[in-house]
């Protein structure tokens, strides 16, 4: 199946005053030059280019606006599977403007779903769809009348159209997140299961809620924020673990470690929690050497040494899931990849991580931003991050009985991975760095 995402709604560009175009010699142009560009990636993803952008250069053809254009370089990014890939505006393409949807707004549904299996999960559940009686752990049966799956599947492929996802692992976590939205004041009729209970019907109205995930189905109470943003978080667990949630990776991230660790420098193992984290820009080696004691050097995929003053040094378990990209896969990899910790999720990474190039079409409308390469080649064996992501060491799915009593399924295995080490499986080993808890 074609990775790709498409946004719900239909949409065009309208071009006031714009010249005519020879809107399918942009197309053939940009057929031609991402294979060119991006061939690395397109053999990597085992794409068939040819088979993938033929109906879209015969659809060139019968173009008849500049908007219809911008549409289908947008679908014909969607078969490149590459996150990163945009359409943009071009030279001549600055007074481009997204037309207002006349259905109105998108809101969330105030939830978010999980997969277990073959089961489908409330994973999250607050504001209208808290009110409508929607329970975390409860069992979604059915959607409008559409069984689970079915209706999963044709969002699905509602979502894979338009904007690219680089993995399928990515595609489907956006779909249980991004992908519930719906238009202010409409519904759907759920019939939902209780655990150990029996079937029920939910109408679910959409009023306000966000579409944006924040990691973790439950947090752990007692968190503080290492930055002004509280997009890094911190605490301990059982007296006993430390806890990092990172929802994003700012440039100042070895900075805002530093204040975590000041207090959790000395717990006897750490959970760094990256899921729902969206990237950013940090300086890589000063972040990795948070991780290494004071005064040693790690050899892991290269030599790290210690940095900051209250760099940690102990046992490691790292919470990933689809939704972490970009430099938040970066980051996450170095415990999977270069050896420091231990890493567990409900499946890898995102996968969306590369280095890009621009575009540029020969109408000036329009330029198109692409991966070309893959970024940290030495993860994956020489594969990198792009159309892979960082790959757990156990995948771990939701359990039903834990969202139903507010336990986060895969915080409680990290806590049970660190009270038993599984140190057989991880390259770094405390001993060997002097470090005492």
């Amino acid at each position: 199946m074609l990775l790709a995402c498409l946004t719900l709604v239909s949409l065009s560009w309208a071009t006031p005053g714009a010249v005519q175009t020879d809107r399918a010699a942009d197309v053939r142009f940009a057929v031609e030059e991402i294979e060119k560009q991006c061939g690395e990636l397109i053999s990597a993803k085992k794409i068939d280019w040819d088979k993938a952008s033929a109906p879209l250069l015969a659809e060139a053809e019968a173009l008849a606006s500049d908007g219809e254009l911008g549409v289908l370089l947008q679908r014909l990014l969607a078969r490149l599977q590459d996150g990163h890939a945009e359409v943009r505006p071009g030279p001549k393409g600055a007074s481009v403007q997204w037309p207002e949807d006349p259905r109105g707004a998108k809101t969330g549904a105030g939830m978010f779903w999980c997969r277990s299996g073959d089961t489908f999960l409330v994973k999250s559940v607050w504001n209208n769809a808290e009110r409508a009686g929607l329970q975390a752990g409860m069992e979604i049966l059915e959607v409008d009348g559409v069984p689970i799956e079915r209706w999963f599947d044709a969002r699905l492929a509602e979502l894979c159209d338009r904007v690219s996802y680089s993995t399928r692992q990515q595609a489907e976590t956006a779909t249980l997140h991004w992908g519930l939205a719906e238009y202010v004041g409409s519904t759907h009729t759920l019939v939902v299961k209780k655990l150990k209970g029996k079937k029920s019907e939910r109408k679910l109205t959409f009023e306000k809620a966000s579409t944006a995930p924040w990691g973790p189905a439950v947090f752990p109470e007692g968190l503080k924020s290492a930055d002004k943003e509280g997009d890094i978080n911190y605490g301990t667990l059982d007296g006993k673990w430390g806890y990092i949630h990172l929802r994003k990776c700012p440039s100042t991230l070895p900075e805002d470690l530093d204040v975590a660790l000041a207090e959790l420098a000395s717990v006897r193992g750490l959970i760094m929690d990256f899921r729902a984290n969206g990237g950013g820009g940090f300086d890589h080696d000063a972040y990795m050497g948070r991780f290494v004691p004071s005064g040693k050097t790690f050899q892991g995929g290269v030599a790290i040494p210690s940095a900051g003053p209250h760099p940690y040094g102990g046992p490691v378990v790292a919470i990933v899931d689809g939704n972490v990209r970009s430099a938040g896969e970066t980051a996450a990899g170095f415990f999977k990849d270069d050896g420091r910790g231990y890493v567990i999720g409900e499946s890898a990474t995102a996968g969306m991580s590369s280095q890009k190039t621009t575009i540029e079409l020969p109408s000036g409308l329009f330029s198109l931003y692409v991966s070309t390469h893959s970024n940290r080649a030495r993860y994956n064996e020489g594969r990198g991050l792009e159309g892979l992501g960082v790959i757990p060491h156990e995948l771990v799915a939701y359990r039903a009985e834990d969202l139903d009593e507010k336990i986060d399924t895969l915080t409680a295995r990290a806590v049970a991975l660190l009270a038993k080490f599984p140190q057989k499986s991880v390259r770094y080993d405390p001993k060997d760095f002097g470090w005492k808890p």
